[in-house]
């Protein structure tokens, strides 16, 4: 058992304060979580302006798959720097935009050929889905999921529903979307049980919904993250996104994958949906795609195609500086075999995750896939209420010990550190983890 190094953090000292002020002053609706002023990082380790030393298991929501400041990345982008930075990729052509795209289109799922739209973030490769969805079948409807997050510019925040601050005062939203329960078996909105309850969180959607309100061949797309993200890290039963694709199948509905925080390796395979066995028509990545520089990938079935040039496109997609980082990533990837190490790791992690759960009450439950795990904190097992309190003075002590976490859901945590991390550096973070739930625990939070 590696001993967790001790990481005490100062109060911001001068020139932390000050930053912290004009940031708190002119950065419009800052969410900052803590008094964090980063210096540099390195791997799996950030350093603040007052010189104290944090393992970060937060990896920038889940964008940094391959570590802070990758050599191979920093090499990249320098190099491409040097030649040039941008060329408006949808109206010339440059070699980097060419490569990366046809290596996104050969990783994607399913044996038909594809094509991809290159944008900047993860809402914008939904945006790019939504249109694509509606253009390609001239139907007009979406399903999203309760739990989901896909954005928040007006078309992914119409497919959202992980929490209300995200919709409050934005009324009306995109029209024709129907957001009916995930496939949420430790909360189930039904109050079944997995087996037994046969998935029927699943086939609603055609026994009912389809049958009473919502007429199938009205509906373009259904959008679904294989491992909800801000909605708690919740993982559905293995039949629910194979009965939902099947459903689609049968009435010609497009299946919508959302790999942008799940995608790049982050589960223990290159993209999530591969733990169901299911094949989407459109896949979405970003996040970890271009390890901190902007990018975002919307990979299709090529018959979908917009038909007519200028139906949809953009300025910076494909950037130039963007597809350097992007390559280099999925070499970095391949090259020291992440994939494989994330699943590794993620086994170590979960297993040390599940002895904090026998250890304390307070966590009622451990979910997740690879390094895309969560443990979801609550005051009683047998009610499940939800602790947020708690799990907010966790996440600040935690903090304080040098322990960079982020909560999802209503009072979860994730844990996702770089897939580079280390078995020691695993084993640190979860001993600061320890003892801040001991903490809260015995009242001295």
């Amino acid at each position: 058992m590696v001993k967790a190094p001790e990481m005490k953090v100062e109060p911001p000292g001068p020139r932390a304060k000050k930053i912290v002020d004009v940031d708190t002053e002119y950065l419009a609706t800052s969410t900052k979580a803590f008094p964090l002023v980063v210096a540099k990082a390195k791997g799996t380790v950030v350093w603040d302006v007052d010189g104290n030393r944090y393992l970060d298991f937060a990896s920038g929501v889940a964008v940094l798959n391959v570590g802070h400041s990758h050599p191979q990345v920093i090499k990249a982008i320098t190099e491409q720097a040097k030649r040039f930075t941008h060329f408006a990729g949808t109206d010339f052509y440059y070699d980097g935009q060419s490569r990366l795209s046809e290596r996104l289109c050969r990783m994607a799922l399913g044996p038909s050929k594809k094509k991809v739209f290159l944008s900047n973030s993860g809402a914008e490769s939904i945006e790019a889905a939504m249109k694509l969805a509606r253009y390609s079948t001239e139907r007009k409807q979406f399903i999203s999921f309760i739990g989901a997050f896909h954005g928040r510019t007006f078309g992914a925040l119409s497919l959202t529903a992980s929490k209300k601050v995200h919709h409050e005062r934005y009324f009306p939203e995109v029209p024709g979307v129907t957001i009916i329960p995930f496939g949420h078996c430790y909360r189930c909105p039904y109050k079944l049980e997995y087996p037994k309850c046969g998935v029927w969180c699943a086939k609603i959607i055609e026994e009912l919904y389809f049958d009473t309100f919502l007429p199938a061949e009205e509906v373009a797309a259904v959008f679904m993250e294989p491992i909800q993200g801000e909605g708690g890290y919740i993982v559905p039963p293995k039949e629910f996104p194979q009965i939902i694709s099947k459903m689609c199948k049968r009435n010609g509905i497009l299946f919508v994958d959302d790999e942008v925080q799940a995608g790049i390796g982050r589960t223990g395979k290159m993209w999530a949906m591969e733990h169901y066995g299911v094949v989407p028509d459109i896949m979405c990545s970003a996040k970890s795609l271009g390890s901190g520089v902007p990018i975002a990938a919307t990979i299709f079935r090529r018959e979908l195609d917009w038909s007519k040039k200028g139906a949809h496109s953009n300025t910076y997609g494909g950037n130039a500086l963007a597809c350097a980082a992007a390559l280099a990533t999925l070499d970095i990837v391949q090259e020291e075999k992440l994939v494989s190490a994330a699943e590794k790791k993620g086994k170590h992690l979960r297993q040390r995750l599940m002895e904090l759960q026998d250890k304390y009450e307070i966590i009622g439950d451990v979910r997740g896939l690879g390094l895309m795990l969560a443990t979801e904190f609550v005051k009683d097992r047998r009610t499940k209420e939800p602790a947020v309190k708690e799990r907010d003075q966790i996440e600040e002590l935690a903090f304080k010990r040098g322990l960079l976490l982020l909560g999802c859901g209503r009072s979860a945590i994730r844990y996702i550190p770089p897939l580079t991390t280390s078995i020691e550096q695993i084993d640190a973070g979860v001993e600061i983890l320890d003892a801040s739930i001991g903490d809260v625990v015995k009242g001295r939070a």
